[in-house]
């Protein structure tokens, strides 16, 4: 049996992450974690309101044993996604369509891969299920489209071979080969990358700045009113407005305090700029970053590198460093493909839309064969995809 659950409230902490893959009873993948959706939805940050309606569709058998889960909102606008199909809205309602609303499987303002049909391993009969559910919500609320959005390859091979189109991209991901050290790092690359990389890290600290990790206990709400000054700012220079509240980072405080590394740049006792990261069972995800003062190359030390010693520290497989970004590749972290998929319920719009992702698969292939030769590291010393 489906039920559609319009709150993250409406489904037991204990039951959402009984479903996630967990380790050490913590979920792998932090965004997947109750707490996180939690945060989103009582901050306002993703309510009906800012055109996130929930519509969580839990799948449970005839006495009531959960059985799987599948992350969904009703949208109304394609915000806050980072796989864009402004041209598929466009093109349908200029034929005289109605795209909106559509059914979201996602995370919120989160572009990281994880599973999004939260069922234990082998069960594809769930799978399947949760899969012909949302696409009779889709009918249900009038929707043109049901998208699941960075999900495992794994998962996307499956939900293609269910008659839904599969989108590719890519990220840039750092991959630990078992450093002992920064240094050691250093040595897998071309001599003028090291160089260049050393002289980046002297430059961005070289007035002086320090850098300091918080989390658990560490983190007060003054960091946190430091933080959300560097992300507005961050949102302004964008002439965009953040999707984040400020409560949202104090919800997160109270109870993910431990998943979450807040890497603060000080000027003597006054931080100048942040970046926070999230922690999984096997590697950390970069995600928002702001400053209040400008200097040379900070951006890249506390994003790209701090991360990577907090890797190395931690002995964490990968660093995620977010969305999009050539600029990462100089920097040691390697092209990564991400997947998303795509139920249309309108023939025409999907065998137009079939057409188009077959072309832009094709160029995500060669523009990431041409990416590769441009990685830093010396002959032999690449990462794997």
């Amino acid at each position: 049996m489906a039920t559609v659950h319009p709150t993250t409230a409406a489904i037991e902490a204990a039951v959402w992450n009984s479903l996630v893959p967990s380790a050490s009873g913590k979920p792998d993948n932090p965004f997947l974690d109750h707490a996180f959706f939690m945060a989103l939805e009582q901050s306002g940050c993703a309510t009906a309101r800012t055109g996130w309606q929930p519509q969580h569709i839990l799948l449970s058998d005839a006495a009531g044993t959960p059985l799987g889960l599948m992350p969904l909102f009703l949208k109304s606008h394609s915000m806050g996604e980072y796989v864009f199909d402004h041209g598929w809205a466009n093109a349908y309602e200029q034929a005289g369509g109605s795209y909106y609303p559509k059914l979201q499987c996602a995370v919120p303002f989160t572009p990281v891969t994880a599973p999004k049909l939260l069922v234990p391993s082998g069960h594809a009969e769930i799978e399947a299920a949760l899969l012909s559910a949302a696409q009779q919500l889709a009918t249900q609320r009038n929707a043109s489209s049901v998208h699941a959005t960075f999900v495992p390859k794994s998962e996307a091979e499956l939900i293609e071979s269910d008659g839904w189109l599969k989108r590719l991209d890519t990220q840039f991901h750092w991959h630990n080969q078992g450093f002992s050290s920064f240094d050691d790092f250093l040595e897998t690359l071309s001599s003028r990358k090291r160089k260049t990389i050393r002289r980046e890290r002297r430059d961005a600290l070289a007035d002086g700045l320090t850098v300091k990790w918080l989390s658990g206990s560490d983190l007060q709400e003054h960091h946190w009113d430091a933080f959300y000054d560097f992300y507005e700012d961050t949102g302004a220079r964008k002439w965009g407005r953040p999707y984040l509240n400020r409560e949202f980072f104090s919800r997160l405080g109270q109870t993910m305090a431990d998943r979450i590394v807040l890497m603060l740049a000080y000027d003597g006792p006054t931080p100048i700029a942040g970046a926070i990261n999230f922690v999984g069972s096997d590697r950390i995800f970069g995600r928002n970053w702001g400053c209040t003062r400008d200097v040379p190359f900070l951006h890249f030390e506390l994003c790209y590198y701090q991360a990577i010693d907090y890797a190395i520290a931690h002995k964490l497989a990968v660093v995620e460093a977010g969305a999009q970004g050539e600029h990462k590749l100089a920097r040691g972290y390697a092209p990564a493909t991400t997947y998303s998929v795509h139920w249309i319920a309108h023939p025409g719009l999907r065998d137009a839309i079939a057409d188009y992702l077959a072309r832009e698969r094709a160029s995500v292939t060669r523009e990431q064969e041409v990416l590769d030769t441009f990685t830093p590291f010396r002959k032999g010393d690449r990462t794997d995809r």
